[in-house]
């Protein structure tokens, strides 16, 4: 028998109208004996109906995410949906407030951690909640990811490859729905456990789930705002929880295929990044991609690094210092689907 989560909510998931509230995290410190961590939740509810899911700051160095929900939560009537939307501005709570990618409490990163442990790490706890808790409640669910601090996208929108055809199908349905000019179906390659994500949990409940990349650099980007915000009020309306009427027109989405390692350039040795490519370029295989100086030696010549096979190039490092495996760049393909 699955332990239940030890997270207390103050909503009512089942209520109609508005709630705002705290899913209450307890957690015991030098400074606050009998403390909570209180995650920020809302619940918008009319009726039977649908579960949208959504979530940002799973990484807490992504802000187009989070200021998009932040939009939706004041924006979005209760009385013009038809069913119920759960919305996470600030996820992983300790590292949105941080600015960080994981946690500063327990250097946990809640995207890796799934399925989580109901008396783990606070980090495990949240990601425990959100898989038994939240995720059985949804039918289609979205988190918003950019690159963070060290890496930055163009704005696109991303579905897991999944075993199940009809799951895909249906994922490959909300990603069109959603209507960023650009999106990738990843199979795992970056080596992201993908089985520890929230899209891993996600399928093991049989949810619709995409997410986004929708800039990075440790900033925001403005049209990655503007596709995240266009994007969920027509999962909305794909989902039926927003009227046909409410649909904003967007761009037919072009899709491209993240693949195994050869879609990702890795750092061979540690120096200052000069990259010689930019994002949304097209390059081919062989092709330079960076090269890696070392101002502690400036006498050696710089390391060359070139891309393992052709694509669009839609992610790229930011800080320039950099460390043998830091990730590079990484392409995308056309896709057949």
């Amino acid at each position: 028998m699955t332990r239940p989560s030890r997270i207390v909510p103050d909503v009512d998931f089942d209520k109609d109208g508005r709630q705002h509230g705290f899913l209450r995290l307890f957690h015991s410190t030098h400074a606050s004996a009998y403390g909570y961590i209180p995650i920020p939740v809302v619940v918008l509810k009319n009726g039977s109906g649908p579960t949208a899911l959504f979530t940002s700051a799973t990484h807490g160095d992504e802000y187009e995410g989070q200021i998009a929900l932040c939009n939706l939560v004041r924006n979005l009537d209760p009385a013009r949906i038809r069913g119920r939307v759960i919305i996470l501005p600030a996820h992983n709570l300790p590292a949105a407030v941080a600015g960080r990618r994981v946690s500063p409490i327990d250097d946990g990163n809640l995207n890796r951690l799934f399925p989580g442990d109901p008396d783990g790490t606070v980090t495990q706890q949240i990601a425990h909640f959100t898989e038994s808790v939240l995720l059985p409640k949804a039918d289609i669910a979205c988190d918003l990811h950019s690159g963070g601090s060290s890496l930055n996208y163009v704005p696109c929108a991303l579905i897991r490859r999944v075993a199940d055809e009809t799951l895909l199908k249906r994922q490959l349905a909300a990603l069109r729905a959603f209507g960023a000019p650009l999106a990738y179906i990843a199979t795992g390659g970056g080596g992201s456990g993908a089985n520890h994500t929230q899209s891993g949990g996600a399928e093991r409940h049989g949810v619709t789930m995409i997410g986004t990349e929708l800039g990075g650099a440790g900033t925001l980007n403005r049209h990655g705002l503007e596709i995240a915000e266009r994007g969920l009020n027509n999962l909305l309306v794909h989902a039926g929880i927003l009227p046909e009427s409410d649909r904003i027109a967007s761009p037919e989405t072009r899709i491209l295929d993240v693949g195994g390692a050869d879609y990702y350039v890795h750092s061979p040795e540690a120096g200052v990044l000069e990259p010689v490519v930019e994002l949304g370029d097209t390059v081919e295989a062989g092709q330079l991609a960076a090269r890696l100086h070392t101002p502690e030696t400036p006498w050696l010549p710089p390391v060359e690094v070139r891309f393992p096979r052709g694509g669009f190039v839609l992610c790229k490092r930011i800080p320039a210092r950099t460390q043998r495996g830091d990730c590079l760049f990484h392409i995308g393909t056309d896709s057949a689907l």
